[in-house]
């Protein structure tokens, strides 16, 4: 156990694989197995597999109890790994076909058949632990971190697995990429095309199958699912592309992998499965919160901007209906009111046109506003005038009834659909107002 005070030496040393060959194993095969797992995980999610996955990994529990017993009573005097991995791999088939047998026969859910056979086998597998505490032979203790995890029993022969599982990810992935990408997005349309769905299908369901049986033993049947689960979904904050987020995925979860493994081995009592899963759910939240277009708060700035322009516009178009190219202070805190604008947003909407050129300087007389932006607020206010008459004329609507509807398309009509409602008004006689702004009659 190391104590608890840490030396930059051991950091760096558990950080480049110099800390002792268990340590290393331990690192070197969790890493290999989030790198596979992201991968893998890419589909299930895509599939909207994740359910499933966390429905597979608690069927295995009884298999691995029947496992122990079979190889007991076949002469095995200690666990064997081989052993306990076939046995849950058969456990969680059974249990992915017995909710598709539900699903097929009867009128229930996904989720409910999930449900009810998640719980049921992870019954089983609990009354299976049980007796075999309770009535084994020797050497029945340990099967309990099958739910929780123990990377710290890794050995070289479970690294050779993961790589092994992280070699068959990659290829399985390279060489099938775009049949697993068809049939995640559009199964229907794959299988009139002649593809053999069912195939790649279960060639996926595999794939999640070895990668959770794998990842048993390094952090449990119950917190596998995350290993599959929260790199894809953080990698799906930074791409739209398939190959860019399997990418993606792989490298967040073998990095989540090694960083948690590195914390769980300068950290006394601190289990490598749950840092492991707590440190994926870091790279979900800086994912969530910083991705440069899908993130939170990139999402919230482009929205502010959008409601400032739209804020702006209505500014702008205040100076048109008031004919000024100074809009009076009490006139701005009269739209603020009827807009129910804010202080915070009143402040910043100041300060965007002042950046945007649209006022030149705030006066005791109110808003000062530039030529461009006396023209922005002409063009929003055409572009009210000539959808309102559209509407009027083509879709016969009461001019009573159109003002609401055209003050949120006002903002987002494009040149080109303004030529359009202007060669569409013009057929039917409709006088266009003028593309450029009369002279302001004054500051009003």
């Amino acid at each position: 156990m190391q104590s608890p005070g840490l030396s930059i030496s051991e950091i760096v040393e558990t950080l480049t694989f110099q800390s002792g060959f268990n340590t290393n194993v331990v690192i070197l095969g969790t890493t290999l197995l989030g790198f596979a797992s992201g991968i893998i995980g890419v589909f299930a999610l895509l599939r909207k597999r994740a359910l499933m996955t966390d429905a597979l990994s608690h069927a295995t529990l009884p298999g691995i109890a029947i496992a122990f017993l079979a190889a007991q009573s076949l002469g095995f005097q200690r666990r064997s790994i081989p052993i306990l991995l076939i046995g849950a791999t058969i456990s969680g088939v059974i249990g992915i076909v017995c909710i598709q047998f539900i699903l097929r026969h009867t009128r229930l859910r996904e989720d409910t058949a999930i449900g009810i056979i998640l719980s049921v086998f992870f019954g089983a597998g609990i009354v299976g632990l049980s007796y075999v505490q309770s009535n084994a032979p020797n050497n029945s203790a340990g099967l309990n971190a099958f739910i929780y995890g123990q990377a710290a029993t890794m050995s070289s022969s479970d690294v050779i697995l993961m790589g092994s599982i992280a070699v068959i990810a990659v290829l399985a992935t390279l060489l099938l990429l775009k049949e697993f990408t068809l049939v995640c997005f559009n199964d229907s349309f794959a299988k009139v095309d002649g593809w053999p769905v069912s195939i790649v299908d279960l060639l996926m369901m595999a794939l999640v199958v070895i990668v959770t049986v794998a990842g048993l033993q390094a952090v449990g049947l119950i917190l596998v699912v995350a290993m599959l689960i929260i790199p894809p979904v953080s990698a799906r904050f930074w791409t739209d592309r398939v190959w860019k987020l399997v990418l993606i995925a792989g490298l967040i979860g073998a990095l989540s992998a090694y960083t948690g493994s590195v914390i769980s081995a300068l950290l006394p009592r601190k289990p490598a499965g749950a840092v492991i899963v707590l440190t994926s759910g870091v790279f979900f939240a800086l994912s969530m919160f910083l991705a440069p277009s899908r993130g939170v708060i990139a999402a919230s700035i482009r929205l502010l901007r959008i409601r400032l322009r739209i804020a702006g516009d209505h500014v702008l178009e205040l100076s048109h209906d008031l004919n000024v190219s100074t809009i009076p202070n009490q006139a701005f805190d009269e739209l603020s009111r009827i807009r129910g604008w804010s202080l915070p947003l009143r402040w910043l909407l100041l300060r965007a046109l002042k950046h945007d050129d649209s006022v030149v300087r705030l006066s005791n007389d109110g808003l000062v506003l530039s030529a461009k932006g006396v023209a922005r607020g002409h063009r929003v206010a055409r572009n009210h005038m000539l959808w309102e008459q559209y509407l009027v004329s083509y879709a016969d609507i009461a001019p009573s009834h159109v003002d609401w509807s055209v003050d949120q398309v006002e903002h987002v009509l494009s040149a080109r659909l303004v030529a359009r409602l202007e060669q569409e008004l013009a057929k039917q006689g409709i006088d266009i107002p003028p593309a450029t702004p009369m002279k302001p009659g004054g500051a009003g």
